[in-house]
């Protein structure tokens, strides 16, 4: 059974979004693996880093940062 575990930052994901990138994580798994494995795929987000504990390109980034990165990425 595949497992998969997906870590970010807290407070940036809504749950919408971690519905969302469940499916989309099971679906692409699927796709390579077939259909009889849906049920066994197993998706874990962890979502409780601090923003003072994550950080990209060697600068610490704060939730409402990457928000707005991805917002950017979205509308472009």
């Amino acid at each position: 059974m595949p497992f998969i575990q997906l870590t970010t930052m807290e407070k940036t994901l809504s749950h919408d979004e971690k519905q969302e990138l469940i499916k989309r994580i099971t679906d692409a798994v699927v796709s390579v693996e077939g259909e009889d494995l849906r049920g066994s795929v197993w998706v874990v987000i962890n979502d409780s880093i601090p923003e003072q504990q994550f950080g990209i390109g060697g600068r610490t980034l704060t939730a409402d940062a990457y928000k707005a990165i991805r917002a950017a990425r979205k509308s472009a």
